[in-house]
């Protein structure tokens, strides 16, 4: 049921504009809630993960990747896409390994975040790994990144002076701080 009909636009054409090895672009032509139209353009993306991972002695495995759209190496916690039919947990587990090294007895899915919602339909889910051990990364060709760990208060502060700018990881933070005072609560499991 449409909860909100008098926002809701409706779809009466679609064009595919780009259909990439990544990225699927559209132009949609929409009927607007006053019965006019307008035009949507928008990027499919088939969702991904990212692994808020936390060492025994509270540091966080974050990493340094160039990211070629900012022109920037930017600090993020580790994540990834999802691969076809490829589940949440797998996906986290796959990157957290290959982009790190590190494997988690302990893993709690937080919840999810939509980055993009004018232009994407790409949600992130945030999971948390610890009881790490770690092991050697296995970078996809063409993948360069450095490994690093903050404290959560070093990256809090890296969050507040703009060091670190990717909307993931400050919302990872966010999750983070909430969980840490106990405000928000997860549900481990251990595989």
């Amino acid at each position: 049921m449409n909860q909100y009909p008098h926002l809701t636009e409706t779809t009466t054409s679609s064009e595919e504009i780009l259909k990439g090895r990544f990225l699927h672009v559209f132009r949609d032509m929409v009927a607007l809630p006053d019965g006019s139209a307008a035009s949507r353009e928008y990027v499919v993306h088939p969702g991904a993960v990212m692994v808020v991972a936390q060492l025994a002695d509270g540091s966080l495995i974050l990493e340094r990747q160039y990211r070629y759209p900012m022109k920037a190496a930017m600090i993020e916690f580790p994540a990834g896409k999802l691969d076809p039919g490829e589940s949440s947990l797998a996906c986290a587990q796959r990157e957290l390994l290959e982009e790190t090294g590190y494997t988690a007895r302990e893993w709690a899915r937080a919840g999810v975040l939509h980055p993009v919602i004018s232009y994407s339909t790409e949600f992130i889910d945030i999971w948390f790994a610890r009881k790490l051990s770690a092991g050697k990364a296995q970078l996809d060709a063409g993948e360069f990144l450095d490994v690093l760990t903050a404290s959560p208060a070093d990256l809090l502060s890296w969050c507040g002076n703009g060091a670190v700018t990717d909307a993931k990881t400050l919302a990872g933070m966010l999750w983070l701080q909430n969980v840490s005072s106990g405000a928000w609560s997860l549900d481990w499991q251990t595989l």
